[in-house]
């Protein structure tokens, strides 16, 4: 009879364990596809900075299922090789979600591969405006070009700029953000007095900036990429007596960064950009998130580990409503709405084209004791992605 109880026994276990759902068995798989080598590895060290930090804060397990995060490196702009990377990882590392995304053309191939596979994709940086119709299952946390640079032309006409000159790379994000600003400018009923595309790679910006200075504009809009080149061209600026003071210089936030502020010490002073993160903006949950990240990483956060840091949220979010499931379905459908309190400021998934609306901020750099700073000096409030409600009236 002892031995018939223990078989009995034996065999309710099995049963029962073969009724326990799934998802309780096996870890819920993260493929982040970001560039941890070349010349944007610090971009994805401050975003998977900011994703560790979040687990760390937050657990490993959410509802019921341990996270598991696969890495892969995709060097840098190689769309074809971060699509062979998710298509690799969903294949044969069995992902739940694909992640990350510092450059727009990368995020484009990988949305193929989520649209194919039905997978739920978090694009936490890449900017173009349609990445989110590359597959039904994108869902984006960080920006796109035109809500801060269409909020930065409304702000300009309305503060003295009535004639601007745009100087922007020569390449995709370039085209965006001057096609942005021009927009709200005009419909201001600004003038604009000239352009010129910038060589992408290591241009000499001196006769740029003499070109602009000769026609005398209110306002320069500039876009450069990060690194070297915001404070080559604000030196330049200064040698030709451009003073941000007499003539506003303007941008996104990446030429005004730390790292660019620091290179370009006073000579940036005065500089006016429209953004939606920084590290000084004064909402306590923002010096929390600044306090946790500096013990951890002994550096300041910038946008790009605010984006990780939020992407993780919407993952531990949308997992919690759906009870761990992790198809693309119950996901995308979980994080349409959402709303939460960022570092950043308030923002919502909007809900029809599960892009983020968020606060623009526009600042102006000031000298705050001995430190360059991002003071804010205006808010634009819940600004969806502009492209998109355009070709919604379209439509209609």
């Amino acid at each position: 009879m002892q031995k018939v109880a223990i078989g009995l026994c034996a065999l309710a276990a099995a049963v029962l364990g073969g009724m326990a759902p799934a998802s309780a068995e096996k870890p819920l798989k993260i493929g982040l596809i970001l560039p941890y080598s070349g010349q944007f590895a610090d971009t994805a060290i401050q975003t998977d900075n900011g994703i560790k930090l979040y687990m760390k804060q937050h657990g490993d397990t959410v509802a019921g299922r341990k996270i598991e995060i696969i890495r892969k490196d995709v060097g840098g702009s190689a769309p074809d090789v971060a699509k062979r990377l998710a298509q690799e990882m969903v294949v044969r590392d069995g992902i739940d979600i694909i992640a990350g995304f510092i450059l727009t053309p990368n995020a484009f191939a990988a949305g193929d591969v989520s649209a194919e596979a039905k997978k739920f994709m978090v694009v936490m940086t890449a900017t173009a405006p349609t990445i989110t119709m590359r597959s039904p299952y994108i869902v984006r946390v960080s920006q796109t070009l035109g809500q801060n640079t269409e909020a930065l032309g409304t702000w300009a006409y309305k503060n003295g700029v009535k004639r601007l000159y745009t100087m922007v790379s020569d390449y995709a994000p370039g085209h965006d953000s001057e096609e942005g600003i021009l927009r709200t400018f005009k419909e201001a009923g600004g003038e604009v007095v000239g352009s010129v595309r910038l060589p992408l790679a290591n241009p000499d910006f001196s006769a740029f900036v003499q070109r602009a200075k000769d026609l005398n504009p209110d306002g320069i809009f500039v876009f450069v990429p990060g690194g070297a080149q915001p404070p080559a061209l604000a030196k330049a600026m200064s040698e030709r007596g451009l003073n941000p003071k007499h003539i506003k210089l303007m941008g996104q936030g990446e030429i005004a960064d730390e790292t660019a502020l620091r290179n370009m010490g006073d000579a940036a002073l005065g500089i006016i950009t429209g953004f939606h993160y920084d590290f000084n903006h004064t909402s306590q949950k923002n010096k929390d998130f600044v306090k946790a990240y500096f013990e951890e990483y002994k550096r300041n956060p910038n946008f790009f580990a605010a984006h990780g840091y939020d992407g993780m949220h919407l993952i531990y979010e949308a997992l919690k409503q759906t009870g761990g499931k992790a198809d693309g379905e119950s996901l995308v459908n979980a994080a349409k709405g959402m709303s939460w309190e960022s570092p950043r400021g308030p923002m919502t998934i909007d809900p029809e084209t599960r892009d983020v609306i968020q606060t623009v901020y526009i600042r102006r750099v000031e000298r705050v004791g001995s430190e360059l700073v991002n003071v804010e000096l205006e808010r634009f409030e819940n600004v969806k992605d502009p492209v998109k409600e355009r070709m919604k009236k379209e439509k209609k």
